[in-house]
């Protein structure tokens, strides 16, 4: 049987930590910028822990 393929859409978006974490970049960084505060934009430069519904389907497309 062959290997089992990782998604190429989930490696671009998705990094697992050294303690095994799921990290994902925030939304909302793209455009219409000039209404957002710079407070909040700067918060969307910090990656953000993927949530615990979101695991197990996400883990095994890294697989």
């Amino acid at each position: 049987m062959p290997k089992m393929k990782s998604h190429s859409g989930t490696k671009k978006r998705f990094r697992k930590t050294g303690t095994g974490k799921l990290m994902r970049a925030k939304a909302f960084k793209s455009h219409i910028l000039s209404k957002k505060s710079t407070k909040r934009k700067r918060g969307f430069r910090q990656e953000t822990e993927i949530a615990a519904a979101d695991r197990k389907v996400i883990k095994s497309r890294l697989a």
